[in-house]
């Protein structure tokens, strides 16, 4: 890993008790990831498929895990997440008779044996990972042949406005670096998947102040977790530094912010050939509450 790369890392003890901390007010102001969560979904219209096993990856608060059972009412549906306070907000959806099993783990590495899975879902959760690579190796392997994956993640011009109004104030990383499309692309077809499928689009979100949009991105608990970030509180000097290098930005009264989004999907290939482990089966979670996997 290269030093700049490096300063990128993601510290994922940090991001779970971020999440966590946001779980209270996710659902208040997750209107953009709601919005492009409710795209992903229209695709699977498209889709004949009917699974019976499904895995709502970086399930959040559970608004899609909700959808998903509604969609698949034969389907058995597993809400996983790296925070457990998100996961307990999961567990109020569904009916009472079917309600979701819930999992709290490391999407790099999953609790789950061999071909679990016919459907992966994923709203904007592969952006959190590390090494995507890994991830997607992963993700393939819980995947039965045949079966489906498709998610949403961001490019690297998201939040390009604030990237580089901070780099106007400072030299630490205030915003995560986001994978390119392509490279996303190429990295399906390094871990074999099949007919991997990529597109993407801009949104503007448009904001009066800036201090919006900050609070917005702390309350959906995308907090600045990279390795390198500042330490300690940010003063009220560069926040009015950050603030003015942001007017740049303005126009017709309003401060955007840029998101570029990214859609994917692909098929685990009928004749894969699946690593062996020691994960637990399907069939071993309870629904009662989370489960605690591997960090």
């Amino acid at each position: 890993m290269t030093e700049q790369n490096n300063q990128f890392r993601i510290d994922k003890q940090l991001a779970r008790r971020a999440f966590d901390r946001a779980a209270d007010t996710y659902d208040g102001v997750a209107e953009l990831q709601c919005e492009i969560g409710d795209r992903l979904i229209e695709r699977l219209d498209y889709i004949r498929q009917q699974p019976r096993r499904i895995l709502d990856l970086g399930a959040g608060t559970g608004f899609f895990t909700a959808a998903l059972l509604k969609r698949y009412r034969k389907a058995d549906v597993v809400a996983l997440d790296i925070a457990e306070r998100m996961l307990q907000r999961v567990q109020g959806r569904g009916g009472w008779f079917r309600r979701p099993r819930c999992v709290c783990a490391d999407a790099e590495s999953l609790p789950f044996a061999d071909d679990s899975f016919d459907f992966i879902f994923s709203n904007l959760m592969l952006q959190w990972c590390g090494d995507l690579q890994a991830t997607l190796t992963e993700l393939r392997r819980v995947l039965a042949p045949g079966g489906l994956l498709m998610f949403t993640t961001f490019g690297p011009d998201t939040l390009m406005e604030l990237r580089a109004s901070w780099e106007a104030v400072d030299g630490y990383t205030h915003v995560n670096a986001f994978v390119d499309m392509h490279d996303v692309g190429d990295a399906l077809l390094a871990t074999q998947w099949a007919e991997p499928v990529m597109d993407s689009e801009r949104i503007t979100v448009t904001y009066r102040a800036l201090r919006t949009l900050m609070q917005d991105l702390k309350h959906i608990g995308a907090h600045n977790v990279t390795a390198g970030r500042a330490r300690g509180l940010t003063g009220k000097q560069h926040m009015q530094q950050l603030a003015e290098a942001y007017e740049r930005f303005r126009e017709d009264g309003v401060l955007p912010a840029s998101y570029e989004v990214v859609y994917g999907h692909a098929w685990s290939p009928v004749n894969k050939h699946a690593a062996a482990g020691n994960e637990v089966s399907l069939a071993s979670l309870q629904s009662s509450g989370p489960a605690t996997g591997h960090d």
